[in-house]
């Protein structure tokens, strides 16, 4: 990566400074070293990126690009993460402390969702409607929506960013993409790589900076046309209020509290170990995340008493060392949301049997680590089970019939995914259809790619991403009709 570049923003075609001059230090989750210094933009900056956006969508030669050139860049884009893949995978584990195993099966990820839309891009030539008008033809094309502000999350700073970038840029529009103020260094550099793939100026602007200020103005600006936000639904709902002045479009995932349902008769040790990894994977960190274990009360204890002996072996570590299987938390900030969640849970009555402390080990005390957490004997009433804590920490209920499974499942305002595990072949088709949640899992978890749309019901979200449907999330319908013989309506003022 070229370190004139990393730490700026880019905008128009060029890498420029903050306008106030501030910067933001970036530190190593594991250790809280410093591994880079940014530029920190603000509302100048962020004007200033979508008045370049808003020009070469309306202006520049990117809306008379054919769908195949389009395809093209995008692919190039693709090809160049292929390239760049271990470079790009050792700045996403220095930014989040995720191990550089996850990271590079990230980017293999992310250069397949860029390659899928690259393939959509010139798919789509309209359909033709049946017009009841004789002599007429009528049909219904679609359009990009225009100029686009991303925001993504610190978690998957650069997966998430590319189920934005690539169907925006694909569908044709323009983009100005903020990455979490935590995690911008994989952005930044796959930025780089777009001006080496040769988008048009304006086409693909980054700004560096705090949701306040620099998401603020993506969200008010009547000059963008819609805003993609990944997040936590206080911040989502901000957003929607400040992007109602022009009735922008909204693309929101919201996060999710995603029931992982066991009954008796799944395979036990399948069942075990998904669990396991539902929970525990980038230490809770991921919106679709398993914290919510839910179990047959025939076989409550015995899974119980497997889960807790693996998750007490979960190797704590740094990133790069290969026998780590969990990293830290993001921050000290997260970090003391999850630890507060935790004294509520015991407050509320739920039970503790495995972890809900910093570790011990020496090594670990300069991270932001947390233990692998258990908590039994849960309630639907308590926070910890109704809320997105975003943690190592797992909570099980116990059920005993099949209709109470899907009553708890559905009994939080989230519905993002969750997980039905059984062998019987019909319940699992009823629970499937009773879950409300956009992404359900039979027999398997967290199972996501390019082709399958990706969002939740209730308040986990508005629209969709991946898939289809994530490209058409960028599009505007338009109607065309043709009359081919008009002839006079002679309405009024006939003679």
């Amino acid at each position: 990566m070229d370190l004139k570049k990393l730490g700026k923003m880019f905008i128009d075609g060029k890498w420029v400074e903050a306008a106030s001059g501030a910067t933001r230090t970036i530190i190593y989750p594991y250790d809280q070293r410093e591994i880079a210094k940014v530029t920190e933009g603000d509302v100048e900056d962020a004007r200033s990126a979508i008045a370049a956006a808003r020009r070469a969508f309306d202006s520049g030669p990117w809306r008379s690009t054919t769908g195949a050139e389009r395809g093209r860049l995008v692919g190039t884009l693709a090809d160049l993460i292929e390239r760049d893949r271990e470079e790009l995978a050792r700045l996403e584990s220095l930014d989040t402390a995720k191990t550089f195993e996850e990271s590079k099966v990230d980017m293999d990820d992310i250069a397949g969702i860029f390659r899928y839309y690259a393939g959509l891009a010139d798919k789509d030539g309209g359909e033709i409607i049946d017009s009841p008008i004789p002599n007429t033809v009528s049909r219904a094309v679609r359009e990009p929506v225009g100029a686009c502000g991303q925001i993504s999350p610190w978690n998957y700073p650069l997966l998430q960013a590319s189920w934005k970038m690539a169907p925006a840029l694909a569908a044709g529009n323009t983009i100005v993409m903020k990455p979490s103020e935590d995690t911008p260094l994989t952005t930044i550099k796959v930025t780089e790589l777009a001006e080496e793939v040769g988008f048009p100026p304006g086409v693909v602007n980054l700004v560096l900076g705090p949701g306040p200020t620099v998401g603020n103005e993506l969200a008010v600006s009547h000059d963008v046309d819609l805003i993609s936000f990944t997040g936590g639904i206080e911040t989502g709902r901000k957003i929607m209020q400040a992007a109602s002045g022009n009735a922008k479009k909204i693309a929101f995932e919201l996060g999710g509290k995603n029931p992982n349902i066991v009954f008796a008769d799944a395979d036990f040790d399948l069942a075990v170990d998904y669990a396991l990894n539902a929970v525990y994977f980038h230490a809770g960190q991921v919106c679709s995340a398993g914290a919510r274990l839910l179990v047959e009360e025939s076989i409550h204890d015995r899974l119980v008493e497997e889960v807790k002996k693996r998750a007490a072996k979960i190797k704590l570590g740094e990133a790069f060392d290969p026998k780590t299987e969990c990293g830290p938390l993001i921050s000290e900030k997260h970090r003391a949301k999850v630890e507060r969640y935790v004294e509520l849970a015991r407050e509320e009555g739920a039970k503790c049997i495995l972890g809900g402390k910093r570790p011990d080990d020496p090594e670990l005390q300069n991270g932001f680590f947390y233990e692998p957490t258990i908590f039994v004997d849960c309630t639907n009433d308590m926070r910890i089970v109704q809320e997105e804590h975003f943690g190592p920490v797992l909570t099980v209920e116990k059920f005993s019939t099949e209709a109470e499974a899907i009553e708890r499942a559905n009994s939080t305002t989230y519905g993002l995914s969750g997980a039905v595990w059984t062998t019987d072949q019909n319940r699992a088709e009823r629970v499937a259809a009773a879950l409300r949640m956009g992404t359900v899992w039979i027999n398997d978890f967290n199972i996501y790619f390019a082709q399958a749309p990706w969002g939740g019901y209730k308040q986990s979200g508005i629209g969709r991403e991946l898939g289809k449907q994530g490209l058409e999330e960028y599009t505007e319908v338009k109607h065309i009709y043709q009359n081919l013989a008009t002839e006079p309506l002679n309405w009024f003022g006939a003679s």
